[in-house]
């Protein structure tokens, strides 16, 4: 297959992938990422507890859901210990530094810039167009002037949560498969499924888990897109920034990681009809985000 003209600077991203590009490599790799992640978060909370001392028990509770925003900021800021674990793995199996994960950082931090400031013009765009709901009225959650405090911690947590999971997704899975698979079918689709399959979550999603995870797996081939055509992940840290801004720190569902939101919807994910109803509308957003980041960096 002929490489495509688009992503010319892919080439650039996946450059560093080339000197070890087994496949054996990237499976030990994943895995030792996945223990090393697990060891990381369950000694970084077994700390977290000892020294709540009698609150552990109730701080256990608050983590389960998220709805408090000591345990939002505890579950966002521990997604740093999944950027370590495959910062090692790249270290150790492919004598790389994590960095290389992200691209060049002079174009990872240009690009980054110009589509944050297009997402928020977008999201600016959104609010003044005429008046649209959520099919009810939102309800207040985290009081402003707490939320205000709270804002530059919360906006750190969450850009550790989203670049920890793009350094995995769209930096070491989609970099070491396309070192050894021209195809985009490969890096592209892979990496998505399992994106999406991370996203499958039926216990807390009921009968929507499936459409929320098909939502997870294509925003997953978008950011890997945006990638391959940026040649760094600036863009797909961009995206997935602004959008778990707006669903984390401004409206969230009320039963399930709202602790920091300012606002809850006027539905919670129990509500299968309602939460159906909306997600074309998150479907449409995601579209549009991925052309206003396109239009942003101008490929």
């Amino acid at each position: 297959m002929s490489p495509n003209p688009a992503y010319a600077l892919h080439e650039i991203f996946i450059a560093p992938a080339r000197k070890k590009p087994a496949l054996w490599r990237l499976l030990a790799g994943l895995t030792l990422a996945v223990v090393g992640y697990v060891a990381l978060n369950q000694m970084f909370f077994q700390l977290v507890y000892g020294l709540a001392g009698d609150g552990a028990y109730a701080l256990y509770n608050e983590l389960s859901d998220g709805t408090t925003p000591r345990a939002m900021l505890l579950l966002l800021f521990s997604f740093g210990f999944m950027a370590m674990a495959v910062g090692i793995s790249v270290r150790l199996l492919h004598s790389r530094s994590m960095m290389t994960l992200l691209g060049p950082l002079k174009l990872a931090l240009t690009d980054f810039r110009a589509v944050s400031l297009a997402m928020i013009a977008l999201g600016v765009l959104l609010v003044v167009l005429p008046p649209w709901d959520m099919g009810g009225t939102l309800s207040d959650n985290v009081p402003f002037g707490q939320w205000m405090v709270l804002l530059p911690f919360s906006l750190l947590g969450v850009l550790v949560q989203v670049s920890a999971e793009e350094l995995v997704f769209r930096g070491y899975i989609q970099q070491q498969l396309a070192a050894r698979f021209r195809s985009p079918v490969v890096w592209m689709v892979l990496p998505s499924l399992l994106f999406a399959a991370g996203h499958y979550l039926p216990e807390s999603a009921g009968e929507n888990a499936m459409f929320i995870a098909l939502w997870a797996g294509i925003f997953g081939m978008l950011m890997a897109d945006l990638t391959a055509r940026s040649g760094s992940l600036g863009p797909a840290i961009a995206v997935h920034l602004w959008n778990n801004v707006t669903a984390i720190l401004i409206v969230s569902l009320p039963d399930d990681l709202s602790g920091l939101s300012l606002y809850h919807s006027p539905f919670g994910m129990a509500d299968a009809d309602a939460v159906r109803a909306w997600l074309p509308v998150d479907f449409a957003l995601m579209f549009v985000s991925w052309l206003a980041a396109r239009v942003a960096i101008r490929r």
